[in-house]
């Protein structure tokens, strides 16, 4: 009982971190680099139909760029390349609580073999290239992660339409 209640607050403690990291806006490769296990995960779940305006929905970014040379490969698939293409289309503008106090973060440290943490927060986004913004919920879960607490996988939900109206899509 003791290690299920260690692991649930080392995890609570960790993902604070993590948060804290974009409240304080550290360069997407630091914060990769301490947060993230050494073969991270990103998913941020949206349609299909959106991925030409929203290119960082939909599917599973893994890995990281080796840091020695350029990536010449056209289907930015490593976690680098979604904060790269995150960063291109959206801009992000935290509120006075975009992050609820840790003990508000729901823990399971037994969940999937190495501990689930979800974070419902609240921000606001703008689209880089109109400038439209708007706030939206979000959600975080965070898994896989490794003895010391570092994350392997990263799933994000938000509202996609938002952000496909903002960088001036079509409706469908």
């Amino acid at each position: 009982m003791a290690d299920f209640h260690a692991r649930s607050s080392l995890l609570r403690s960790k993902t604070h971190t993590f948060c804290q990291a974009f409240l304080e806006s550290r360069p997407p490769s630091e914060t990769l680099d301490t947060h993230f296990t050494s073969s991270p995960k990103i998913t941020e779940h949206g349609p299909s139909w959106a991925t030409s305006r929203l290119p960082f929905l939909g599917r599973t970014f893994s890995g990281r760029k080796d840091s020695g040379h350029s990536s010449t490969d056209s289907s930015s698939t490593t976690c680098d390349d979604y904060f790269s293409l995150l960063a291109s289309t959206l801009s992000f503008h935290p509120v006075k609580h975009t992050f609820p106090p840790s003990s508000d973060f729901i823990v399971d440290a037994s969940a999937g073999g190495s501990g689930v943490v979800s974070v419902v927060a609240h921000a606001k986004f703008a689209s880089v290239a109109t400038g439209k913004s708007w706030e939206e919920d979000f959600i975080y879960r965070l898994s896989e992660f490794d003895v010391e607490g570092r994350v392997g996988h990263w799933e994000i939900w938000a509202d996609p339409l938002s952000a496909w109206e903002a960088v001036g899509g079509e409706q469908r």
